[in-house]
C-alpha cells in the first residue's frame, strides 16, 4: 500500500483549555497530507484522553517518557518529524524549554531536534504578558524557534484578551510555509 503522507509532523499537546482545538488542526494536517503523530504532557491527558488523538491521528500517542518497551522515543520521534508543533503552548512548556528543562517526553524530544519548532500559545493575557513569559519567547525566537499568536479572543475566563490560541487554518497554513521554507 502506497503512504498517502508526504509530510511527516509531531504535534506536541500540552495541558490547556485550548486544546481541543487541537483535534482540528490535526485534522486539517492531516487532509493537508501530513503524518500526524501526537506527544502529550502529563497535564495535557488531563484534558483529553489520549485516545482523541489516537483516533484522529490514527498513530500512537506517546507520552511517558520512561514506558514498558523503552525504545528512546524521543530519539526515534526526532528523526521521524520534519516539524514539531506545540499547540496549545503554554507558560510552562515555553518556559522549561526555555531554560534548558528536559524532564518529560515533549521537552526531551523538542531537545533531540535540529529542524524547525513551531508554538502555538494559548493562555491567559495576564500570563501571556506577563515579563518572564515575554523574556522567553524572546530568547527562543532568538534562538530560531518560530511562533504563531496568540490572538485577541476569549479567554477560558469569558474575558477577551490576548492569549486566545491561533485561528486553526491560521496554525495549520504557518506550518506549511515553515515546512515549505526549509524544503528549499
Amino acid at each position: 500500500m502506497e503512504n498517502k503522507y508526504k509530510k511527516n509532523i509531531i504535534v506536541g499537546i500540552t495541558g490547556s483549555i485550548a486544546i481541543y482545538k487541537t483535534c482540528e488542526v490535526i485534522r486539517k494536517l492531516i487532509k493537508n497530507n501530513w503524518n500526524v503523530k501526537v506527544v502529550m504532557t502529563k497535564n495535557a491527558k488531563k484534558f483529553i484522553s489520549p485516545l482523541t488523538f489516537e483516533t484522529l491521528s490514527k498513530n500512537q500517542v506517546y507520552s511517558d517518557m520512561f514506558n514498558r518497551n523503552y525504545e528512546e522515543d524521543h530519539i526515534k520521534l526526532s528523526y521521524f518529524a520534519s516539524i514539531i508543533l506545540i499547540c496549545p503552548a503554554t507558560a510552562n512548556i515555553i518556559g522549561k524549554i526555555a531554560s534548558g528543562i528536559c524532564d518529560d517526553l515533549l521537552t526531551t524530544t523538542v531537545f533531540a531536534f535540529d529542524k524547525p519548532v513551531i508554538f502555538a500559545p494559548a493562555m491567559n493575557e495576564k500570563m501571556w504578558k506577563n515579563k518572564i513569559v515575554k523574556e522567553n519567547v524572546e530568547k527562543l525566537k532568538k534562538y530560531g524557534y518560530y511562533f504563531i499568536g496568540p490572538e485577541k479572543g476569549e479567554l477560558a475566563n469569558g474575558k477577551i484578551g490576548i492569549g486566545h490560541l491561533a485561528d486553526t487554518e491560521k496554525i495549520v497554513n504557518f506550518v506549511e510555509e515553515i515546512y515549505k521554507k526549509f524544503q528549499k
